[in-house]
């Protein structure tokens, strides 16, 4: 029987040659295979190899500093192709300066993407991402000048008299995963990881092109003691294994913990007072935005506001037995964590491969999704994906708002500098922001209105002051906060006049109440 061969990270550093395509499998550092990653940097350093390296990768994975971090060098990376760079402050300035070639793919068609390449399909074939800025018709996902005159990684095909977007294969050399425990015969288990990700299917992509898989494992035990249903990959598939040998530095189960078993749903952990956030902007908008749920839903939660508060929110109102909680990379209920550690939570039910998740989203369609935004324009385009001169790119948001039956965008309606007070159950805007959100054309394209309007989809943009609805006629002004003036403070910072709903309301006053819950248990009911 094959079995790879156990090395150190610097002998698996050696491996990678120049000019290769080379996947990474992880989100922010959970399932970082870090070690390797380090020692592939290191050689560059030292020996400026390998070079015109083309990194590929579903989901964003760095913390600000490790993770595929590692890779953002000019001559090391040739060219890129990502879901998410909004943690890789390294990699956006790359991009963002045209010293590489960098496209954007969705990041739940990438990780489904893996599972077509190995099957040996054509590409990925999706509705997702029609009419936006990764159809090749407008920007085809290319998210610098130098990559504009590139060619094009998807294309527009029609079947049965209806357009979709194909996702073009991208052949692999190389793979890096990562797991828990490995037996001598290769068998790698992820039990302790934070997530399960695509990493079967990334495996069976390599092999499909001939390429090599490379794994970091925290663990090296002897033949017999893995159950055969724990093994996520068997060893015959894996070329070399790098036991970590710093695991509380080189194999964290996420950027906060070294290893917590409440987030891979080794124990429950009791939900306490530290849970409930003070009364803010962002939960202000966060309770709003709760308010369009109903009984049963499954909701979705994105990155930014909703994945800040809405998860404490929920906890605070005790609501957690009537809606279900979803994120991207595969998890049912619990309380997901925010920011670097976005994609994980404790007390979750169930969790799911990364893959797998997205065929819900993709196709039946999560009931509500909360999603943080940057722009609106009048026509109910939301631009989330590039954000000022830096490129974040699309992670799961193209995804999910594309099926969801409900979409909830959450933002400020002002940026830079906002600083707002709460008195009396109003709202007073101490600082205005500097930037205006409601624009005349969004800078890209990340949530097209027009598809919304025309296959009746309900969508929300709710901020602090003002709530709006996309309706057939257009962006409609449905609330604003009490202490707002609709003039001055609503309609003089918006580049577009909105349609003033006839019965315009004022927001529920319970909203700006500072202490416990403001009553979303009784309003589900």
């Amino acid at each position: 029987m094959k079995r790879p061969v156990f090395v150190s990270p610097q002998e698996a550093a050696s491996m990678i040659e120049s000019n290769s395509t080379v996947a990474t499998i992880g989100m922010t550092l959970v399932s970082a295979s870090e070690s390797i990653l380090k020692a592939i940097e290191q050689r560059y350093l030292e020996e400026k190899a390998p070079n015109g390296l083309t990194l590929v990768h579903s989901c964003g994975q760095s913390d600000r500093d490790r993770g595929i971090q590692h890779f953002a060098h000019e001559g090391m990376l040739k060219r890129i192709i990502g879901g998410h760079w909004g943690l890789q402050p390294k990699m956006m300035e790359l991009i963002s300066e045209n010293k590489i070639l960098a496209y954007c793919i969705p990041q739940g068609q990438f990780a489904q993407l893996y599972r077509s390449m190995a099957g040996g399909e054509p590409g990925k074939i999706t509705k997702v991402g029609l009419g936006t800025f990764v159809d090749p018709r407008l920007e085809g996902g290319k998210m610098n000048e130098l990559t504009k005159s590139a060619p094009d990684i998807s294309q527009i095909v029609t079947i049965n008299e209806e357009e979709y977007m194909c996702y073009n294969p991208i052949p692999l050399d190389y793979v890096m995963i990562r797991g828990t425990y490995v037996d001598e015969a290769g068998n790698l288990t992820t039990d302790e990881e934070a997530m399960q990700l695509e990493v079967f299917s990334a495996v069976m992509a390599c092999k499909k092109f001939g390429g090599k898989v490379i794994a970091q494992a925290k663990y090296r035990v002897k033949n017999g003691e893995l159950h055969c249903k724990r093994v996520t990959v068997p060893g015959v598939f894996i070329d070399a294994v790098v036991v970590c040998p710093e695991p509380e530095v080189d194999h964290r189960q996420t950027h906060s913990f070294a290893f917590n078993p409440a987030y891979c749903g080794d124990i429950k952990v009791p939900v306490n007072q530290s849970d409930s956030l003070p009364l803010s902007v962002r939960k202000l908008i966060g309770r709003r935005a709760l308010m369009e749920l109903t009984r049963n839903d499954v909701l979705n939660v994105g990155t930014g506001i909703p994945n800040d508060v809405v998860g404490p929110i929920i906890a605070e109102e005790g609501i957690d037995e009537d809606v279900t909680v979803t994120v991207e990379s595969g998890i049912y209920g619990g309380i997901p964590m925010g920011g670097v550690d976005f994609g994980i939570a404790k007390n979750n039910f169930a969790l799911v491969r990364h893959d797998d998740q997205f065929d819900y989203y993709n196709g039946a369609g999560v009931d509500i999704t909360f999603m943080g935004a940057g722009e609106l324009d009048a026509a109910g385009n939301v631009n989330a994906t590039r954000l000022g001169p830096l490129p974040t790119g699309a992670g799961g948001f193209v995804d999910i708002t594309t099926n969801a039956k409900h979409v909830v965008f959450c933002s400020t309606f002002t940026g830079k500098g906002l600083k707002c007070s709460f008195d009396g159950q109003q709202l007073h805007i101490d600082q205005e922001g500097g930037l205006i959100k409601m624009v005349d054309h969004v800078t890209q394209v990340s949530y097209n209105g027009t598809i919304a309007r025309r296959k009746k989809q309900k969508v929300h943009f709710v901020t602090e002051r003002a709530v709006f609805e996309l309706r057939e006629e257009g962006v409609v002004l449905t609330e604003i906060a009490p202490g707002i003036d609709l003039q001055t403070q609503i309609l003089d910072l918006m580049e577009f006049a909105p349609i003033i709903s006839r019965d315009l309301k004022q927001m529920d006053q319970r909203l700006f109440c500072e202490n416990g819950p403001f009553g979303l248990k009784e309003l589900l009911k």
